[in-house]
């Protein structure tokens, strides 16, 4: 039977004692904040549901293993935004090349691609417009509301991109990931694998309650000029 943690995960013991008081003041502004806007977001939510259904086949809500915190393993919920018959082969070896570091920035600050990942034109038509404002994240409101995730920190990869890992990469797990996170507002897709750890692993190191309130403001700035999507 496959463990039921990461592959590997190493965690830098001088933060253990530091996170333990700020899990708890996070864990309270986390569920503050989906309790205040769940029933806001709810009709909305509905909405996108209905109309990812009437736009193709198959279930509005996309569901997927991801590795959080520590290394345990969870169901990440988002809109799907893919056709329901979508075969992941090949974006499966593009993302482990991307983490990597076998596809590198090119002289533009761009990721350079090896190979196209193919789930692009695969999008339907409703889910280009949620990739595009990021709306296909919403439901992860539960994951937040279950504990397994958090508004901020950083986003969750799947079991084979953990796999790829370098073990210095693993200090990133020592928080729960996040729907937005400081890679997401300062680049996000555009970016390296490395950098976006190196952003990861500067939130872990210097979290703070402001720092959180600095993402989520950066975040609705990208989310409302579309900055940062895909």
């Amino acid at each position: 039977m496959r463990s039921q943690t990461a592959p590997i995960y190493q965690s830098y013991g001088g933060r253990t004692a530091r996170w333990n008081w700020h899990f708890i003041a996070k864990r309270v502004f986390d569920v503050s904040v989906c309790l205040v806007l769940f029933p806001v977001l709810l009709p909305l939510m509905g909405l996108i549901a209905l109309l990812i259904r009437i736009d193709s086949p198959g279930g509005a809500i996309f569901t997927q293993e991801r590795i959080g915190r520590r290394g345990n393993r969870f169901k990440i919920y988002k809109f799907r935004t893919i056709v329901s018959d979508f075969d992941d082969a090949a974006n499966r070896k593009f993302m482990q090349a991307y983490v990597t570091g076998k596809i590198e920035p090119n002289e533009n600050g761009q990721v350079k691609q090896l190979f196209k990942p193919p789930a692009e034109k695969f999008y339907t038509r409703v889910g280009k417009i949620l990739r595009k404002l990021s709306l296909d994240e919403l439901p992860q409101i539960l994951n937040v509301l279950k504990g397994e995730m958090s508004v901020v920190g950083p986003r969750p990869n799947v079991p084979w991109e953990v796999e790829k890992y370098q073990l210095w990469h693993t200090s990133r797990l020592d928080v729960l990931p996040g729907i937005t996170g400081l890679a997401q507002v300062n680049g996000r897709s555009a970016l390296p694998f490395d950098q976006i750890v190196r952003y990861d692993i500067y939130y872990v190191m210097k979290y703070s309650f402001w720092l959180d309130l600095k993402i989520i403001w950066k975040t609705v700035g990208n989310v409302f000029f579309g900055h940062g999507a895909g």
